[in-house]
């Protein structure tokens, strides 16, 4: 009798409610489980797999081909892994053409040990997304491990939320960071912070201090001029350290700028409300209104909750011209202000880098106001 030999490269990807998707994996041979999302961009795939707020899930890219200009260097990218769980794409492209290219999207998934599946429809699947919510699934290899999930599934089904854990904690960094030799110092609260973030503080000549995600910036042993909070993965409510530090630096009346993530700490700390919506947002062109005003931006973001109500003593500072929901706070009188958007880009339009530059001429005017 003759065996035969099981395809390897043969895998699907199983979301809870029972569908079943097959494709061919072009990464890892590895069984995963979480939460499968999808990604309207274009192009920047590189920045968006290196993003910390895509930690715990399964990442669906809409647009056909991924991959045709491979994987540029370390410095390039918006933190020091993948942190998707997985990767889905329709079509990949295993032979790229750039200048910056150091290796095949293929090599690099299978280098860091993820899973990546080539799975032809993408579009039916993203309107199943879409049109039910984004759910728990699992990547599955038949010929490989048989371990469905890194972590403990749900009722032994395999499928895990990683909503339920504190995933700031798992992707923030575990020391303190000084980057940068300036004068003027910004502490930025790394709750899954991408690079870029850092990088535009250094463009204004500012010292940047980075610091683990349940730091009490108060108890710093050294001055400072503003706080940053940053973005990340995952519930807001889990972080109920960083509500607490937040709520203290908002008590002293010390300039804070939250962003991502941040906007619904911020909201949290103050007395505000989140919740989760429906599919998220995850794109380079989302338009986020400057209420009060015609002026609409092009944005990137990525998060999958989002501000309900606005807390005592804040307004609205942006709402998103799609489905109106909030898009940054602003407090009436102290300089304390938070955007759901990313101004600082990567990948994306370059429409609000100055959010950086309103709120620093705020904290500028605030101090000289003080003294």
């Amino acid at each position: 009798m003759v065996k035969t030999k099981k395809n390897k490269k043969l895998a699907e990807l199983i979301l809870k409610d029972g569908s079943h998707y097959q494709g061919k994996n072009f990464g890892a041979l590895k069984s995963i489980s979480g939460e499968v999302v999808f990604a309207t961009g274009m192009v920047g795939y590189p920045e968006a797999l290196t993003d910390p707020s895509f930690a715990g899930q399964i990442l669906v890219m809409t647009y056909p081909l991924v991959g045709n200009y491979g994987v540029p260097k370390h410095a390039l990218r918006e933190s020091g892994k993948i942190q998707v769980s997985g990767l889905i794409v329709s079509s990949y492209i295993d032979t790229p053409s750039h200048h910056e290219s150091v290796m095949t999207l293929g090599a690099w998934f299978k280098e860091e040990g993820v899973p990546a599946l080539e799975i032809k429809d993408t579009r039916e699947l993203t309107q199943k997304l879409r049109s039910e919510g984004v759910m728990l699934g699992k990547i599955s290899h038949p010929s490989g491990p048989k371990a469905t999930s890194s972590r403990a599934g749900e009722e032994g089904t395999g499928f895990e939320d990683p909503n339920k854990r504190n995933l700031v904690a798992e992707v923030s960094t575990k020391e303190i960071l000084t980057i940068g030799d300036s004068k003027n110092t910004v502490v930025l609260i790394d709750c899954g912070a991408k690079e870029n973030i850092v990088r535009r503080l250094l463009a204004r000549n500012f010292k940047v201090v980075v610091v683990p995600w349940d730091t009490d910036v108060l108890k710093l042993d050294f001055p400072f001029s503003a706080v940053v909070v940053s973005n990340g993965p995952g519930d807001p409510t889990q972080v109920k350290k960083t509500i607490e530090n937040v709520k203290a630096i908002v008590a002293k009346k010390i300039p804070t700028l939250g962003i991502c993530l941040g906007n619904q700490i911020l909201a949290l700390a103050m007395g505000g409300t989140t919740y989760k919506l429906k599919f998220g947002h995850r794109s380079q062109n989302q338009p986020a209104v400057l209420k009060g005003t015609n002026k609409c931006y092009l944005t990137t973001q990525n998060h999958g909750f989002t501000v309900g109500k606005i807390p005592k003593g804040f307004k609205e500072w942006f709402y998103n011209a799609n489905d109106n929901t909030n898009e940054g706070i602003i407090h009436e009188t102290l300089p304390v202000m938070s955007v759901q958007f990313h101004p600082e880009s990567s990948p994306g339009p370059l429409d609000t880098d100055w959010v950086f530059d309103y709120f620093f001429k705020k904290v500028k005017g605030y101090s000289q106001k003080k003294i």
